[in-house]
């Protein structure tokens, strides 16, 4: 589940997440490396410059093309110290500022600290400092400082989930809050819909799903209640659907009924080319992966298949 999740993530950001077309990234390691146009670096003691090119596309490029701000204190050509120490430094800073940024918008990551989003050599070079300094200090001046020291293998495994997760606070609070509202009530105003319960919108009503996740929950109900008797009027493989409410983005959308619903609604003629061969009370894995692949097939047919894999 988290590789298909991080799959999807990469997909889209490559997709969508940069000004100017596509610019391909991979988790974690583009998004670590590329923390600066111009990066200083350090081996065997000998120093050298290396310059990614004016082209190349940092995390602050794409939180400025995605929120159209500026990280505080961190400009669009960036560069690090020489020295090493120096460096690792100010990038746990810089991670710092981008953690604290993104929760001041709304993002949700608590288990996220600065120190997952370094490479793992400037990772083991924070570690070697923070050691030492709790040596040669009062131990109560870091009483309130959790060190997390953790194997390579390990710090990989975390420094991924965090970058993903990372990825996925940017997408909730920059990319779904341009989800309109303004005809929330009026998805509801059909006769068909009219006796299903209301999804809250409230901020405070859930404490799993933001308003916009709701909105788009509410717009999951409207498609599949208007559209599931006129999708499967004609089934080959069962009768017409129940009526159900769609409350989550997982167990509801399995056997592949709802997201048919919606692409149906835009695009009709995939009922009888697609649709109609579906399993509309789908009770094993085979015929859960049957109505899958039909879907799939339907995003295709359209050129909706952004990385889609069953």
């Amino acid at each position: 589940f988290f590789q298909k999740t991080l799959t999807a993530v990469k997909n889209w950001f490559t997709l969508f997440g940069w000004s100017k077309g596509q610019n391909p990234i991979s988790i974690p390691y583009s998004l670590r490396r590329d923390v600066c146009k111009v990066q200083m670096t350090s081996s065997q003691e000998k120093v050298f410059k290396e310059n990614l090119g004016k082209d190349t596309k940092t995390v602050y490029d794409m939180l400025f093309h995605l929120s159209g701000q500026l990280l505080p204190g961190i400009t669009s050509r960036q560069s690090l110290p020489l020295d090493p120490v120096e460096r690792t430094l100010q990038l746990h800073w810089q991670h710092s500022t981008l953690l604290a940024f993104l929760k001041s918008q709304g993002a949700y990551l608590p288990h996220v600290m600065p120190e997952f989003l370094l490479e793992p050599d400037d990772y083991k070079k924070w570690i070697k400092v923070q050691t030492f300094k709790k040596d040669v200090k009062n131990s109560d001046v870091f009483s309130d400082k959790h060190l997390f020291v953790m194997e390579d293998s390990i710090f990989e495994t975390m420094s991924k989930r965090a970058w993903t997760d990372v990825l996925l606070q940017v997408y909730k609070v920059f990319v779904l809050p341009r989800v309109s509202s303004r005809n929330i009530t009026d998805l509801f105003t059909l006769e068909s819909v009219q006796s299903m319960p209301r999804i809250k919108s409230e901020p405070l009503s859930s404490n799993i799903y933001s308003p916009y996740e709701r909105t788009i929950l509410t717009w999951l109900n409207k498609h599949y209640e208007k559209n599931r008797k006129t999708v499967w009027k004609d089934c080959q493989k069962g009768e017409v659907p129940p009526m159900r409410w769609i409350v989550n983005f997982d167990r509801d959308l399995l056997d592949g009924l709802v997201l048919a619903a919606q692409l149906a609604a835009y695009c009709p003629y995939l009922i009888a080319t697609h649709f109609v061969r579906m399993y509309t009370n789908p009770r094993t894995p085979e015929e859960f992966l049957h109505n899958c692949l039909i879907l799939v097939n339907a995003m295709h047919a359209v050129s909706l298949a952004i990385g889609i894999k069953v």
